[in-house]
């Protein structure tokens, strides 16, 4: 067995040096985004920038593994506008997996309160609304100061914007109760639009 891994191991070697330097910076990507050392935002940015150029100038020494780097720079640019938010905004979670257990959470506890296996359909006007409040109330204990100190015009704003959902939302489920009757309504309305009284 010792020969056949001494074997495998010198007929491997020249492949080793590409593989232990990208190991080393994906490895140092991770651990800039883990942020253990507790940088801020800026800090954190600005050294996986460094490393992205880095890997940029150096990948020639990664032999044929060059692929994957720029594959790796590729997709990390893609995802490159939203990478950050997380540190700039406290308690937001830094993984999609932690994300979606948040949102998992929600869904959790929307069903326990309705009975439903399904999400209501109210989630689709308002889950929004609902989604950022449940996660907000984790983060934080809003007394009724903070409440009443909301701003009034972004706040009617909201409202209007769900008002148009529900009524999109009733616009839908009567077509779907009846068709032939909503097409009639919608024609019998068009009509009066274009003829003169």
């Amino acid at each position: 067995m010792n020969q056949i891994l001494e074997r495998a191991l010198s007929q491997t070697a020249p492949l080793w040096p590409e593989l232990i330097q990208v190991y080393q910076w994906i490895h140092a990507a991770a651990k800039i985004l883990d942020n253990e050392e507790e940088w801020s935002a800026q800090q954190v940015r600005s050294r996986y920038v460094g490393l992205m150029g880095a890997m940029s100038r150096w990948k020639h020494k990664t032999g044929e593994l060059s692929g994957y780097i720029e594959h790796f720079r590729k997709i990390t640019a893609s995802y490159f506008s939203g990478l950050f938010h997380c540190y700039w905004l406290e308690g937001l979670p830094r993984t999609n997996n932690n994300l979606e257990q948040m949102f998992g959470s929600f869904r959790h506890h929307q069903r326990r309160s309705t009975g439903l296996k399904k999400a209501p359909s109210s989630t689709v006007i308002y889950g929004a609304s609902r989604i950022v409040a449940a996660i907000a109330t984790k983060l934080k204990t809003f007394s009724a100061v903070d409440l009443a100190a909301i701003d009034l015009n972004k706040w009617r704003q909201k409202r209007q914007e769900i008002e148009k959902l529900r009524k999109n939302r009733l616009q839908q489920r009567q077509f779907r109760q009846d068709a032939d009757a909503y097409l009639t309504k919608l024609e019998t309305e068009l009509l009066q639009t274009i003829l003169p009284p």
